[in-house]
């Protein structure tokens, strides 16, 4: 129980003059430095407008001037650039909820606008009461709590009004100054509550921000297919290629050269395949990615078959007449899906249909299924990246082995004027 209420007292001490509460009470002074050339303006203006003194009329002059001035701070508060400093402000001195959301652009929006502008009306208005208390407050307690002037009369006066209570000029001093600390407590725990409201992005930035994200992402998932269909293609191609020449070097010196030559050109090919992708890296082709295209899959064809891999290929006629990127996307399909039949199956024959049938290119690729190959780490991103591929044009995918397990399928489906969703 002890502990209990030794650790709430600890909690209310913190939050009254605990590095928190010190920081806000500077980010609430703050706010009633920069109230002050428009609570001076709308005392000037008062003062021109009515010059009649009078202790009362004084009075109410200083309250009316605060509750002008404050539409003036809001008005100068539409400025766009108001919003980026008031959030380093509160970042830094209000330690307020969620930090992270609060904005650091200038408002771009109308809502922004407004949404900155209450939270500067706030933000002097509570500054404004902080401020006043801290300045008129502190000197009053001092008075009272040392008996200086008249604090032994004002001391009297509210045991008259209130017998039994023993307000002494000590205890009247520490209650004005724990008034203080408890309002400076309570105005920067909501102005830290409202922050990220008021501060933070409006739901029109956030939709936007989304937006960006999902481009940032896509354009990385677009280099990452990339890089693994073409460059990945190619080391697995040189891997195989290297294995078989280091087999014959001694007994057949033809073949190994053959397989060196083969390695050469495969290597030449990747290095200009890379200088592609790096370009969709760097944005140098704002009209889309260069790259090879269905036209080219002789020459995939012969590479593979240096490697062992036989594909009995049926091409249908005007391949070369599609959409360049469809065309595209269809060779990394058909890339990705033989250097998978070069990873998992080995140097097995495959059969490759590619038709345009109902408005559609259709992608058919068979291999058997031969003892399991031990998969590298990391890998599986293959199908996963076609599926991509597919679904980026409208199309779709399907992957698998046959009912009687002895043939893997990989079949792909594109509409012919397809354009990426």
């Amino acid at each position: 129980m002890n502990t209990g209420v030794g650790s709430r007292i600890r909690r209310a001490a913190g939050a009254g003059f605990g590095r928190r509460a010190r920081l806000r009470w500077t980010h609430l002074v703050l706010g009633g430095a920069l109230l002050m050339p428009y609570w001076m303006l709308s005392v000037v203006l008062f003062g021109a407008l009515n010059p009649a003194q009078g202790h009362l009329r004084q009075v109410l002059l200083q309250i009316a001037s605060l509750f002008t001035s404050l539409p003036m701070a809001a008005v100068t508060a539409l400025v766009p650039t108001v919003r980026p400093l008031e959030g380093a402000a509160a970042r830094a001195l209000c330690a307020a909820e969620r930090p992270e959301e609060l904005a650091t652009g200038p408002s771009r929006s109308w809502a922004a606008r407004w949404r900155t502008a209450l939270w500067y009306v706030l933000h002097l208005f509570f500054g404004g009461v902080v401020s006043g208390m801290t300045l008129a407050g502190v000197p009053f307690a001092v008075v009272l709590m040392f008996s200086f002037g008249g604090a032994a009369d004002l001391a009297q006066y509210w045991e008259n009004r209130f017998p039994g209570w023993m307000l002494t000029g000590p205890a009247l001093g520490l209650a004005v100054l724990l008034l203080i600390v408890v309002t400076n407590a309570a105005c920067g725990a909501l102005l830290a509550r409202w922050a990220p409201v008021l501060l933070g992005p409006t739901p029109e930035e956030r939709l936007a921000a989304a937006e960006r994200r999902a481009t940032v992402l896509a354009q990385r998932n677009r280099l990452a297919r990339e890089l693994h269909d073409s460059v990945g293609h190619a080391l697995s191609a040189v891997g195989i290629q290297a294995s078989a020449a280091a087999r014959v070097l001694r007994s057949d010196p033809d073949f190994a050269a053959e397989a060196l030559q083969a390695i050469e050109e495969t290597a030449r090919a990747a290095v200009a395949e890379l200088d592609t992708v790096l370009g969709l890296l760097r944005e140098e082709d704002a009209a889309g990615p260069a790259g090879p295209t269905l036209g080219g899959l002789d020459d995939l064809l012969r590479q593979l078959a240096r490697t062992g891999v036989t594909v009995s290929a049926d091409l249908a006629p005007g391949l070369a007449r599609l959409p360049a990127g469809v065309s595209r996307e269809a060779y990394r399909i058909v890339q990705e899906g033989l250097t998978n039949v070069l990873r998992h199956a080995g140097p097995a024959p495959a059969g490759l249909r590619v038709a345009l049938a109902g408005g559609r290119l259709e992608i058919e690729l068979t291999n058997p299924l031969g003892t399991a190959r031990p998969s590298r780490p990391g890998g599986g991103r293959g199908l996963r990246g076609i599926g991509e591929r597919a679904t980026a044009l409208r199309g779709g995918s399907t992957a698998g082995p046959s009912a009687d397990g002895t043939t893997w399928r990989l079949a792909v489906w594109l509409p012919v004027g397809g354009t990426a969703g």
